[in-house]
């Protein structure tokens, strides 16, 4: 089967992920283009590339004249607009990476109406919530995990306690930031909270961002002796090791969340989670066995002190994690796309 996967974001390549931190659904887009050329499969990515490569049996092109590509299945990340630049016959899917409501405003909208009979595929449950249409072309395929969270090497927490944040800071930080400050380290005395930002570590560096977020970064700055960290974030491999060795994922959530990946990835990896029940990363979490689902900012800080202070729940948690929650794998993903073709 030929398989034609278009994304206009930025440039990258099969190589990125393993050598640069990347978001989430370009990220997936790398790892199921891969998994499909592994199943023998003609696959082509068109994305801002500037030169062509082909990298573990995958073709990267940039969009120019991508119509003129065979295909008999294309998927499309994000915007419907690129299955304009779709050749003729096969398949069409939009793999959705937004809220549902998104693709019923202007000219997104406009784009979905000229593309009527393409699939529409959904993160998670609490993703697929957001399409409000009665819409048989809607379908949920969680991604897979990528390969470094899924090595055997057993997680290894250690003193001082280390928690982990991966979340957008607009994405609760403030109010996780006030709980650690007031209510978890006063309590574990040399714990150390290492916030993985990219906007964060661009204001580290004297570069500017936007005003809200400033106010933000200043907060997590001033809370140094407080033992809060801010990192950059790192490529796979390298974060792996960091959710290996850290005794808790906090990740305080929100109602518009579409799917949680580096909280699947840290539970992949054996890193106990906390969480909020909201959004997408109550599905990532199997409450009391892998993490915690909490239901108020008490129960958070909590279970985050249980988690990085009583070593028989941090193991415990982290056991279930690594066995209970790494049964979702590239290859699972690219079959339930491989379908839509058929």
């Amino acid at each position: 089967m030929d398989i034609l996967l278009l994304d206009d974001s930025f440039a990258y390549d099969g190589y990125t992920p393993r050598h640069d931190p990347m978001g989430g659904p370009e990220k997936g887009l790398v790892y199921l283009a891969d998994t499909l050329a592994r199943c023998g499969h003609g696959v082509t990515v068109r994305n801002q590339c500037t030169q062509e490569v082909t990298l573990r049996g995958v073709n990267w092109r940039s969009l120019e004249n991508a119509g003129q590509d065979r295909a008999d299945l294309v998927i499309a990340l994000r915007q419907p607009r690129l299955l304009d630049l779709a050749p003729a016959g096969g398949k069409r899917v939009l793999w959705v990476t937004t809220p549902g409501e998104t693709l019923t405003r202007g000219e997104t909208a406009e784009a979905m109406a000229r593309h009527g009979d393409a699939k529409l595929v959904f993160m998670s449950e609490a993703h697929r919530t957001t399409w409000a249409e009665d819409d048989a072309r809607a379908l949920l395929i969680q991604p897979g995990v990528a390969p470094a969270y899924l090595s055997l090497e057993p997680p290894a927490g250690y003193w001082p306690a280390r928690a982990i944040v991966t979340s957008h800071p607009r994405a609760g930080m403030s109010w996780l930031l006030e709980l650690w400050c007031n209510r978890i380290e006063p309590l574990i005395k040399g714990a150390e909270l290492h916030i993985f930002s990219g906007m964060f570590a661009r204001a580290a560096s004297g570069k500017r961002i936007d005003d809200d977020v400033t106010r933000i970064f200043r907060f997590a700055e001033a809370a140094a002796e407080q033992g809060v960290r801010i990192r950059r974030p790192l490529p796979d491999a390298d974060m792996a090791e960091e959710f290996r060795r850290a005794r808790v994922h906090l990740y305080p959530g929100s109602e518009r969340e579409i799917y949680a990946a580096t909280l699947a990835e840290s539970q992949a990896a054996g890193c106990p989670g906390v969480t909020r029940r909201q959004g997408a990363a109550q599905e990532r979490i199997r409450d009391s066995r892998s993490g915690f689902l909490t239901p108020d900012e008490e129960a958070f800080a909590n279970c985050s002190i249980l988690c990085l202070k009583e070593d028989l729940v941090y193991r415990g948690r982290s056991k279930d994690a690594r066995t209970m929650q790494r049964d979702r794998s590239w290859d699972d993903a690219a079959a339930e796309f491989e379908a839509l073709a058929r």
